[in-house]
């Protein structure tokens, strides 16, 4: 059996956008319309068998294609070596934050871990329950600016069992540019919010895991990627189904997997493919991120981003309003434009435009329009 494309979705290609509003959500995240529209087209009979994918059993040849093409797609686009495991398990990256430490921890039990915001801290603390963490490094503010300090300015341990670090923070809007040097320390990343977004030498890394409701599907199931020397047994009274080891030996299948979100996570990395790649869409991604901040910083007197330009994440742009009465009616009249939630998390307030994979072009131009529009009327 062969995956095809249905006559419905093919067709439907063929006329305009259907989508009403432009969707910031930082996650779960828009999904490209090609994607749904497949969805949508093969909902009650996925390639010919009678059935929906959610009714094909997950042990069964049928959703074996599924899986497989995932699984060869992703290790395409990430250019992902021989040596490394692709696991699509259940749960988001938060169950992450206890199976990192959990299967890394051994002998060695301590960590290093870097601390630049929200999520940060809560792989901090879930790890801190297994072992001791050492803080090698955390956000630093300088002229009321967020930044990441330099590699040189860390205190790591060169005994630590692995170094994790998050490439990207949605919440505050603030991303690395570079990728930490661990020598023969196992790196670890939490890639959720920006895993595809741009290129990454995945051999850089001992374990890249993301929840798949940003940049590559629904919420529900989570990618890792792990090398394979990192695969073995867990600490003791982990649970079964936390085992990198297990997951790897039965292949994602140790359980029942959630068939429908790993279809649509091989959908969208099927749609990125015939985009051209992970290449083309951090192009795609610097350019819809430099034009919001290009307007932010035009308008100075205005909008504010108080992340060091060095740092700013291209797939959560963060910004603030000089006069923060005029954040209501900023999002309301935008709402009112078709460009929702654009409201910053309840942690750090002001506006957040999430600009993930998804997002077209287009929907980063009609925000930046009303940006501008915006501090004209009201400035």
């Amino acid at each position: 059996m062969t995956l095809h494309l249905s006559s419905d979705f093919t067709n439907s290609n063929k006329v305009g956008s259907m989508r009403k509003v432009f969707n910031f959500s930082a996650g779960p995240a828009m999904l490209p319309e090609e994607v749904l529209l497949q969805a949508q087209a093969e909902m009650l009979d996925w390639n010919g068998t009678g059935m929906s994918i959610m009714e094909l059993g997950h042990r069964g040849p049928e959703f074996k294609i599924v899986a497989e093409q995932a699984e060869a797609d992703i290790r395409e686009l990430m250019s992902i070596p021989r040596n490394y495991h692709v696991l699509f398990l259940a749960g988001g990256a938060t169950v992450q934050f206890a199976m990192v430490p959990l299967n890394l921890f051994g002998e060695k039990t301590t960590a290093d871990y870097v601390d630049t915001g929200v999520w940060s801290k809560k792989a901090i603390a879930e790890a801190s329950r297994y072992g001791s963490v050492n803080i090698a490094a955390r956000t630093e503010h300088q002229s009321h600016l967020a930044f990441i300090p330099q590699q040189e300015h860390w205190t790591l341990n060169p005994n630590a069992a692995y170094l994790h670090y998050t490439p990207n923070e949605t919440i505050d809007g603030l991303e690395f540019q570079w990728v930490p040097k661990t020598g023969t320390v196992p790196l670890v990343a939490d890639m959720t919010s920006m895993i595809l977004s741009r290129p990454v030498d995945v051999n850089d890394f001992g374990i890249i895991y993301a929840g798949a409701q940003k940049n590559v599907g629904q919420a529900g199931i989570t990618i890792v990627i792990i090398r394979e020397d990192l695969i073995k047994d867990p600490l003791p009274n982990t649970p079964s189904l936390y085992s990198y080891k297990l997951q790897a030996e039965h292949h994602s299948f140790y359980n029942t997997p959630p068939t429908y979100s790993w279809y649509i996570a091989g959908l969208v990395l099927a749609w990125m493919k015939r985009r051209g790649g992970v290449k083309a869409f951090y192009e795609l991604n610097l350019r819809k991120a430099s034009k919001i901040y290009s307007v932010i910083d035009k308008c100075h007197d205005f909008y504010v981003s108080h992340v060091h330009p060095d740092c700013r994440s291209i797939m959560n742009v963060m910004f603030h309003l000089h006069d923060d009465s005029l954040t209501t009616p900023f999002l309301a009249e935008a709402e009112k434009m078709g460009l929702t939630n654009l409201r910053g998390h309840r942690v750090s307030g002001g506006v957040r435009a999430s600009i993930y994979n998804a997002m077209p072009e287009e929907g980063v131009d009609v925000l930046v329009d009303f940006m501008q529009d915006f501090a004209r009327r009201r400035g």
